[in-house]
């Protein structure tokens, strides 16, 4: 009987967790940060302006709720 396991590297890489873990996904993804709010404007976003009126409302409304 063994002990090792068949096709696996005896050492393992560390278990990645917190900040280490999300520095690799972002590292993985080419993730750059972000410089200025340009890089955060995009066309399309909603489609209609009747979605994006719901979705101040929905935001307007929740950080009154976190008010109270």
């Amino acid at each position: 009987m063994t002990t090792g396991h068949a096709g696996h590297s005896p050492e393992l890489p560390p278990r990645l967790d917190g900040p280490a873990l999300a520095e690799e996904l972002a590292r993985q993804k080419n993730v750059q940060p972000i410089r200025s709010i340009e890089d955060l404007a995009c066309d399309g976003i909603f489609d209609t302006d009747e979605e994006l009126d719901e979705f101040l409302e929905f935001t307007y409304a929740a950080r009154r709720a976190d008010l109270a």
